[in-house]
């Protein structure tokens, strides 16, 4: 007889396994090459505005469990913490003049390389949502979303990213639950570098 359960094991086991071991190597390799410029960054960001340069903010991540999320400071810090979207609705400038150009970039994002080492994001992912955001982190845990580690990008991103309603982030977010493998994760890894290379839908 077949042993359904050890059947069950591998086929979850060795994509899981693989995906790890490939975001561990690609951030550990990312650290290595990017700290000189992580250095000039910092003290890029110092000049421009006062504060510190790693702005630290609690996010949603796997299994409905917070985390402490690591970016580049873009933004002045008196500024509220508020998602994109809200800060958007506000009416609010409070990004920096080298934070207007690390978030157009996505420069910002590369210090959650250390979120990566450490096991709480993924390079692709769906991107970790506020505590705040309560109805899209429901919709998330309801179509099964919160099973995956967040990433750095993912199929959300490439596909409108901050354009996107919460609605259809969530839909992405469940299309790629359905359809995550190497390859599909080597295709939203390129279509990252175009997004980034002309800086669409990214505000």
């Amino acid at each position: 007889m077949r042993n359904e359960r050890s059947g069950g094991s591998v086929r979850t086991l060795y994509p899981a396994l693989i995906k790890r071991l490939a975001d561990f190597g690609f951030a550990l390799l990312g650290l290595v090459f990017l700290t000189p410029l992580w250095l000039l960054l910092a003290l890029l960001i110092r000049l421009d505005s006062p504060g510190p340069v790693l702005f630290r903010q609690r996010r949603v991540g796997r299994g409905g469990h917070e985390f402490v999320l690591l970016k580049f400071r873009s933004m002045r810090t008196d500024t509220p913490n508020l998602s994109t979207a809200e800060l958007r609705a506000s009416g609010l400038e409070p990004y920096t003049r080298v934070g207007t150009w690390l978030r157009k970039t996505s420069v910002d994002e590369q210090p959650q390389l250390w979120n990566v080492l450490r096991g709480e994001m993924s390079i692709i992912g769906p991107r970790p949502a506020l505590p705040s955001q309560t109805e899209l982190n429901a919709d998330r845990e309801a179509r099964g979303v919160h099973a995956l580690r967040p990433g750095i990008t993912g199929w959300a991103q490439v596909n409108g990213r901050d354009n996107l309603t919460d609605d259809e982030k969530v839909r992405f977010d469940a299309e790629y639950l359905e359809r995550q493998s190497l390859g599909f994760d080597l295709w939203i890894l390129w279509r990252t570098l175009a997004e980034v290379a002309t800086a669409r839908g990214n505000k």
